[in-house]
This record gives C-alpha cells, sequence and structure tokens, in this order.
C-alpha cells in the first residue's frame, strides 16, 4: 500500500465514521446469508427500493437452509416487482447447492463462493469482508466510480483493460483493518457523494487526492458504457377470464425474460386469438376488448404488449390438465412470482372487476 491509497483508505474510514450508513436491515448481525442477499438485491436496485424487500425475505427465509428447502415459485413471489429475476433464480439454486454440498455452511473461501450461481468476485469479496472480516477489495459500481474517478481511469469501467486497472487498484487501496468498515464506506461514497450525476465534491474526503477534480473532469469520468441500437418486440397477452372471472396464467421457461415467472400466454399478433381460444378452451371467445398497450424495457430491448382480454369458456377454479397453468383469482391470488407489468395488469383488472360488479 503507498502512501497515496494508504491515505484514500484512512480519509474514507474517517469520513465513514462520522457520516456512514449504520441503519441498514442487513448491518444487523451481518452473517454470510444476510449480507449474500442484499448484496443480490442492491445489485441494479437502490437501497431504498431493496430495503422493503429484504425485510420480507429474511422474515420468511432467515437462513440459507430455509431458502434451499422453498419453492422457487415462493422464492420468485418474495422477488416480484423487483426485476432482473435472474438474481433471484441464482439465489435459490446458490442456496440448494449450499444446502446440499456444505452441509448448510456458508462457504468462506473465495473460490468456493465464486463457484455459487450468480455469485462474481466483488460480491464473494463484499460477503466475505462485511461478514468475515477478511481482507477482500470490492468492485461494484459504487467502488468503481469512486476508484475511476480518484486515479482518473478514462473509458468504461467494463472494458477489459480499465477492469484489470480497477481490481489493481481496490487491491491495493484495501486496508488490512476495518476492512468491513472501508467496504462499507467505499460503496457508501459512490452510493451517496461520489454519484453518477451531480456529485457532491465540495462534501467529499477525497477531493483533494482526486485525479479527476483536479482536472475538472468529473462529469466524464467514468465514461458510460457504448451505446448500441435497442431493438423493440412486439407481442400480444392473452388475458383469458373463465366465468369465475379468473384470469388465465402460464408459468414462463426458467431461461430468458421473466425466467420462471408467472404471465399472460402470449402471441404473434391479436389475429390468432380465436384459433387460439379454440384450440385451448374448445370455442372461440364469447367477447374480445383490446387493453391499452404497455410497454417496458429490458436490459437489451423494449418490449411493446398489446393485452387483450377474452371470455372464455372454461370450469371455475380449474387447473389446466398440463403442468405450467394457473386460474389466477384477483380476490384471494396465489403466491407465486409474477412480472411486474403483469402484476399491475392483474391489479387494474381487479379494481375494474369490483367496479363491474358495484362491490
Amino acid at each position: 500500500m503507498s502512501a497515496r491509497t494508504k491515505r484514500i483508505s484512512g480519509l474514507l474510514l474517517r469520513w465513514w465514521d462520522e457520516h456512514g450508513r449504520r441503519d441498514l436491515p442487513w448491518q444487523n448481525s451481518p452473517t454470510p446469508y444476510r449480507v449474500w442477499v442484499s448484496e443480490i438485491m442492491l445489485q441494479q436496485t437502490q437501497v431504498a427500493t431493496a430495503e422493503p424487500y429484504f425485510n420480507r425475505f429474511m422474515q420468511s427465509f432467515p437462513d440459507v437452509m430455509t431458502l434451499a428447502a422453498a419453492s422457487e415459485d415462493d422464492v420468485l413471489h418474495h422477488w416480484s416487482g423487483l426485476g432482473y429475476y435472474s438474481r433471484a433464480r441464482n439465489l435459490y439454486k446458490a442456496a440448494q447447492t449450499i444446502a446440499g454440498e456444505h452441509a448448510g455452511n456458508f462457504p468462506d473461501e473465495l473460490d468456493e463462493l465464486i463457484a455459487l450461481p450468480g455469485i462474481g468476485r466483488s460480491t464473494a469479496g463484499a460477503i466475505l469482508s462485511l461478514a468475515c472480516g477478511q481482507r477482500q477489495p470490492v468492485l461494484d459500481g459504487n467502488a468503481k466510480r469512486v476508484l475511476a474517478r480518484v486515479f482518473a481511469v478514462e473509458g468504461w469501467p467494463g472494458s477489459t483493460a480499465n477492469l484489470k486497472q480497477l481490481w489493481e487498484l481496490a487491491e491495493q487501496c484495501t486496508p488490512k483493518r476495518r476492512v468491513d468498515n472501508y467496504t462499507q464506506a467505499i460503496m457508501d461514497l459512490g452510493a451517496t457523494l461520489c454519484k453518477r450525476s451531480r456529485p457532491l465534491c465540495s462534501q467529499c474526503p477525497l477531493a483533494s487526492y482526486c485525479d479527476a477534480f483536479k482536472q475538472n473532469r468529473v462529469a466524464e469520468i467514468p465514461a458510460p458504457k457504448p451505446r448500441k441500437t435497442r431493438p423493440r418486440r412486439v407481442t400480444t397477452l392473452v388475458m383469458a377470464v373463465n366465468a369465475a372471472g379468473e384470469l388465465l396464467l402460464e408459468k414462463r421457461p426458467p431461461s430468458g425474460i421473466w425466467g420462471g415467472l408467472w404471465s399472460f400466454p402470449e402471441l404473434e399478433s391479436s389475429d390468432v386469438i380465436a384459433d387460439w381460444c379454440t384450440q385451448i378452451f374448445g370455442a372461440p371467445p364469447a367477447e374480445q376488448r383490446t387493453w391499452p398497450e404497455v410497454s417496458h424495457s429490458f436490459s437489451h430491448f423494449d418490449l411493446d404488449m398489446t393485452p387483450v382480454e377474452v371470455e372464455v369458456a372454461s370450469p371455475p377454479g380449474r387447473v389446466m390438465e398440463a403442468d405450467g397453468w394457473l386460474w389466477y383469482n384477483t380476490r384471494s391470488p396465489a403466491s407465486v412470482g409474477l412480472a411486474a407489468p403483469v402484476a399491475k395488469m392483474l391489479d387494474a383488472f381487479g379494481e375494474q372487476r369490483q367496479t363491474r360488479s358495484g362491490d
């Protein structure tokens, strides 16, 4: 550790002692399990959004063995609305691996953690430093931004060359003592002061050591990820309603968008709805009503969805003979994982149903 990196870590720790966040729910009894769940939730998610999800998750799955014994549907149900559902599926798979291959004991070796589904080097480092006190560097989005600015690492941090350099800097700056506090400090600084836009440099304890600040280049460092043209896809969602007012949901494949979640059946266009209903229910729909288009953005493309409500003849409460079909009652909803746009449509349908019935 050079004099500069030692000074940087010292300033970060002094700042954290005075301004650091200590009241986050996962900081209470920071076991490897609790830190792990929080780190996975905080990927692509703000702290304020993750907190209530974390609390509910811990109430239902207080330890790794409870999580491993749960159903995937129940896990995805607790994740509904948080997005990036592959995180939840990997969390569930990793819990089962820990239960089956590690006798329920959370691994405390870096390589063993990285071998688990959904755990990369930075997440593993956060678990071991925050929960076990090991000297392991972290390089989440916040830490990348802080280090890139302090050392004026130009370009996109995700490039191979920059990532290698940033890991070297993260290693150099990580102190031997109070590593748990330092890890929290550099992530807190990136989240509260060294923000992506409008950073609060005047309040930053590292301003006098920050090359980007000295060069008046804070706004351009780090550079954003090179943009690619985002494709736009279209689909039709069939909101099939039976006589009991239940809607037919279909479980999506385990991989791909909304993997493992329940959604409305999808068709290429509304032109084939009558044929689809005849094939599934034995008759075309009695009525058909098109809802306003719903758009949803994924990481790599945008999706325009046209929901079409159709009334079909099917015995109330009946589940389709094949696995992966479910009649969903908005008045007594099943505890299953739902894609966020689908959950909103179900809520809107339930409200309309109440209005129509005069309840």
